[in-house]
């Protein structure tokens, strides 16, 4: 099956955030909703959508995470209400391998 590429850069950034955390083999990808589920340790943690990274994260750091600019809570189809627990990262996090190793650790804490 092909992927779009803008998926495919996506986890590949979340690949190397895990593999900075000494963790590249307790994540895997499953299809989901035109997107893919990221699970680390069996434990979803994030959705990649077209619209982005979405790490899925506790009550308790979700706040620090949307002080960032260019956060936002996932609308996951037009007109829903957004996530209570998936927040969409901007592009320059999700570039970067040591934060977004950072958050993906809490988020697999949670």
């Amino acid at each position: 099956m092909s992927m779009p590429p803008g998926l495919a850069v996506l986890r590949r950034e979340l690949e190397d955030a895990a593999t900075h955390l000494g963790r590249p083999h307790e994540l895997r990808f499953q299809p989901m909703f035109g997107g893919l589920m990221a699970y680390l340790d069996e434990k979803p943690c994030a959705w990649l959508t077209p619209g982005g990274l979405a790490l899925k994260l506790a009550a308790a750091d979700q706040p620090a995470l949307l002080r960032l600019e260019g956060t936002a809570r996932l609308i996951a189809k037009p007109g829903a209400a957004p996530s209570r627990h998936y927040i969409v990262l901007p592009a320059a996090l999700s570039r970067d391998t040591v934060q977004l190793a950072g958050w993906l650790a809490k988020s697999a804490r949670r």
